[in-house]
């Protein structure tokens, strides 16, 4: 099959395609056709070994120490279920289907295996595979952080870095708890979240709202620039600052000393979050954001653009025909 590959740490260009052996389905696994996957902010985290200070080793474990230890990225996938194992009782071939890949990546090849009790469930109907992998990185990392705090309906949470992913889906999600929801992007971005449901809009170019007075029931760190330090002061008692992973080392006494929840560790990927995202997606609750798409061939230009951190949404990779 065709793939998407890098041998070692570095720019966009140590990734190229190339033809790799097929996986095929252990027992209880599920091969999919991808059609189409995301390149996301996880990838370029992994292909260049850009990680939060003081978590070198931690991600060299999982990533590779002096070389990748999994030579094709993309953490998500969608496309057409071409066989399964002897044991699996939950999908068939023919199957359309959603799967987040996680940490084993896979995504960007022309098949990926994942185990049928892993998180993969039937993509939303109506939406096309392009349309429908967005919803799954980005969306399933919102939910799980979100769920993480108990969010009331006027409960007001802040979203850092809402344009991203993670950002967008953040947004609708926390709308759709009944939160009032303060976005922090560019500008130029400000129509694209308030149209998602953000009441409120920063421009982080002009205003550091780490300094502001305004305090937050949640705040969710999209980018890795809102650290416990900066903004603790800004939290009510008792609220939450998720997804901090400058402070991962320190999350649990934080939490234990300031009465707040700093919550940094890894997703609990599950099919039950995915389903979930799928029912609102179907509901026109939650809205696929895709920035741009490239073709397996143009995956060099993908990172890069990937790279520039400034994407809007999700950067879909098509890989063979997905719409």
């Amino acid at each position: 099959m065709r793939a998407a590959v890098y041998g070692r740490f570095g720019p966009a260009d140590v990734v190229s395609v190339e033809e790799i052996p097929t996986p095929a389905p252990g027992p209880e696994e599920v091969l999919i056709r991808v059609l189409a996957s995301t390149v996301s902010a996880a990838d370029h985290r992994a292909r260049s070994h850009d990680v939060p200070k003081g978590l070198g080793l931690l991600a060299g474990a999982g990533l590779g120490f002096f070389r990748p230890r999994r030579r094709v990225l993309g953490m998500d996938a969608a496309g057409v279920v071409a066989a399964v194992g002897e044991k699996v009782t939950r999908f068939a071939p023919g199957d359309e289907v959603i799967a987040m890949l996680g940490a084993k990546f896979g995504g960007h090849a022309e098949y990926a295996r994942i185990g049928q009790d892993g998180p993969i469930t039937a993509k939303p109907a109506g939406l096309g595979f392009d349309e429908s992998v967005t919803l799954v990185f980005g969306g399933i990392t919102a939910r799980v952080f979100l769920n993480r705090a108990d969010i009331q309906p006027g409960a007001r949470v802040l979203v850092n870095g809402a344009s991203g992913a993670v950002g967008t889906a953040a947004v609708q999600l926390a709308k759709n708890l009944g939160a009032h929801v303060t976005a922090v992007c560019a500008a130029r971005n400000a129509a694209l979240v308030t149209d998602l449901g953000a009441d409120r809009v920063i421009d982080y170019q002009s205003s550091d709202f780490t300094t502001g007075s305004d305090t937050y029931d949640v705040i969710m760190d999209c980018v890795g620039n809102a650290s416990f330090d900066r903004v603790q002061r800004l939290i009510t008692p008792g609220g939450a600052l998720l997804a901090d992973l400058t402070g991962l080392l320190r999350a649990r006494s934080r939490t234990r000393r300031s009465g707040k929840l700093v919550s940094a560790s890894g997703v609990d990927y599950r099919a039950e979050d995915l389903r979930f995202l799928v029912g609102l997606a179907e509901q026109g609750k939650l809205r696929p954001v895709i920035d741009r798409s490239y073709d397996l061939d143009e995956i060099v230009a993908a990172h890069r653009f990937v790279d520039a951190g400034h994407k809007r949404g999700s950067v879909v990779l098509r890989i063979a025909g997905s719409s």
